[in-house]
């Protein structure tokens, strides 16, 4: 199978992202990743906050407010202004109800790239916001992805088994992407498999691109934001002309540089990920 472009870039033409997610006063992760990272791919960034968050879940006393009922009008008012949009980026999601937003978002921009990070859960657990019935709703939008970026957790959920653990086989790994697929996924990213070898790997499939597995250094620390960062300078790769297979290893080697310069600043490990300083990679991509 040929690995195939997801978007081609026009010349000077800048490209369009509806960035469908929180935005996080402390502690990076949501908007506070995808707005930079995109921008530095030279994409115009069009945030949609799905709930404002005093910083990120793994602080006590966080506060959050739930955007639901504002996000109707707010995208109604672009229809009146003639935005348009070339990819549709979702991530972190406040309640059920905004699955139907971003379907009706999918239908008012039917050519943009539909990229969903199903961000619900992770090592086993799920986050603290999150329903039931929003992980029902996560399901669902996750069916409709042509590129899907979810961990071993996420993955799990929406296919309905018990998580397996981060150690499975390559047997294994075909099973959950090729279920993934069959729900409607076009191409899919399962992340953070971890073979006990010291590393962390990738692996990608779909319509374009064959079973491909990306390896790379295991750090011997976690900080929250990583796979915000992960499917957002993933995205960057794509929108820069990158093929899915490229993109993948480009994120995944962006997110490892990014968690060493953030361990040396202070209180790392509760801060979140810090990726400013590589910022001038993700642009170069352009040159």
């Amino acid at each position: 199978m040929e690995t195939k472009k997801l978007y081609e870039r026009q010349g000077a033409y800048i490209p369009r992202i509806a960035a469908i997610h929180d935005l996080c006063g402390y502690g990076k992760c949501s908007l506070g990743v995808a707005i930079p990272v995109l921008s530095a791919a030279g994409c115009d960034v069009c945030p949609v906050p799905t709930g404002l968050f005093s910083s990120h879940t793994a602080f006590p006393g966080w506060y959050m407010h739930d955007t639901t009922d504002i996000l109707p009008d707010y995208l109604e008012a672009w229809k009146g202004i003639g935005v348009d949009i070339d990819a549709v980026y979702s991530g972190f999601l406040g309640a059920p109800e905004q699955v139907g937003i971003i379907r009706g978002v999918y239908e008012t921009y039917p050519r943009a790239l539909r990229v969903v990070d199903p961000v619900m859960a992770d090592h086993g657990k799920v986050y603290p916001t999150y329903t039931p019935q929003l992980c029902d709703a996560m399901c669902e939008l996750a069916a409709g992805a042509d590129i899907l970026t979810p961990n071993l957790t996420e993955a799990s959920i929406i296919l309905g088994i018990d998580w397996p653990g981060a150690d499975i086989d390559e047997a294994k790994v075909r099973e959950m992407i090729g279920g993934l697929r069959e729900k409607g996924a076009k191409n899919v990213v399962l992340k953070g498999i971890d073979h006990g070898d010291g590393k962390i790997h990738n692996y990608i499939e779909g319509e374009s691109v064959p079973l491909t597995m990306t390896t790379n250094e295991l750090l011997p620390y976690m900080l929250h934001g990583t796979g915000d960062l992960f499917t957002s300078s993933l995205l960057a790769a794509v929108m820069a002309g990158k093929d899915l297979v490229q993109a993948t290893r480009f994120a995944s080697d962006f997110v490892v540089e990014s968690m060493k310069v953030t361990s040396h600043q202070p209180d790392f490990e509760a801060r979140g990920v810090s990726f400013e300083p590589l910022l001038g990679s993700i642009a170069s991509m352009l040159e």
